[in-house]
């Protein structure tokens, strides 16, 4: 059996791939219309859509995020053991693609709702999370272009379920 993750967390993760960029695009108006407003100045109408779905995308991304951490838990992908440092480092990645994500959002809910003090530590997350992004495609890269292995064939195709003759001869 090919190890890999199941469709659902495969659909979740890219989902939230598209979904990323979107808050890049978006997030330069919360400071435009926070700004016009405090000048006493009505902010542009498409700023103020922005504004609104960078809030709201950042709020259902942490939730799916939150939906993909309780699936991993559950069902687990099925991996080699972490031996050398290169598999390690990927894993503490993926630990923190969770753990960044999930609090990326929830400052974003804080400063927008409930105090927003803690929108420069939501922009300095933005950064952390721009340069985990750029590593792993750099990861995704060497894997598909030099190492030639199927790690990023497990993110694309959901994971076959062992059929009884696999089970009987040995095979997963």
């Amino acid at each position: 059996m090919r190890s890999g993750y199941s469709l659902a967390q495969i659909g979740l993760h890219w989902l939230i791939a598209l979904m990323i960029p979107v808050q890049y695009l978006t997030g330069g108006t919360i400071e435009r219309t926070h700004h016009a407003v405090h000048m006493g100045v009505t902010p542009s109408s498409w700023d103020v859509v922005q504004h609104h779905l960078h809030n709201y995308a950042g709020i259902t991304i942490g939730q799916l995020m939150g939906v993909r951490l309780v699936l991993r838990l559950l069902r687990p992908p099925e991996t080699r053991a972490s031996g050398t440092w290169f598999e390690r480092a990927a894993t503490a990645l993926h630990h923190a693609f969770y753990a960044a994500i999930i609090g990326q959002a929830f400052m974003g809910l804080v400063a927008s709702y409930f105090w927003f003090g803690i929108a420069p530590y939501h922009v300095v997350g933005s950064r952390i999370i721009l340069a985990m992004v750029a590593l792993h495609f750099a990861a995704a890269a060497w894997h598909t272009l030099v190492a030639r292995d199927e790690t990023v064939d497990r993110m694309l195709m959901p994971r076959r379920k062992p059929s009884a003759d696999n089970l009987q001869s040995g095979q997963h």
